[in-house]
């Protein structure tokens, strides 16, 4: 009995320990995944061609009849 005891101790104390989130530099380098793509989406929307089409679509959808 005390044999079985001690075995799920461990087991239990083996899955708390268990790593379950990101450590710092898991975190940093996610964000800075995260600004990179956010200036890559910047640049392409305030292109000048992007600008334009989307300035048709709001130019549209505020002229259109209801």
């Amino acid at each position: 009995m005390n044999k079985k005891i001690k075995e799920a101790a461990v087991r239990l104390r083996g899955k708390c320990r268990a790593d379950a989130g990101m450590v710092t530099s898991e975190y940093a380098m996610g964000i800075i995944a995260a600004v990179g793509f956010a200036l890559v989406l910047y640049e392409v929307v305030t292109s000048g061609q992007v600008r334009t089409e989307l300035q048709d679509i709001v130019k549209k959808a505020l002229s259109a009849r209801m």
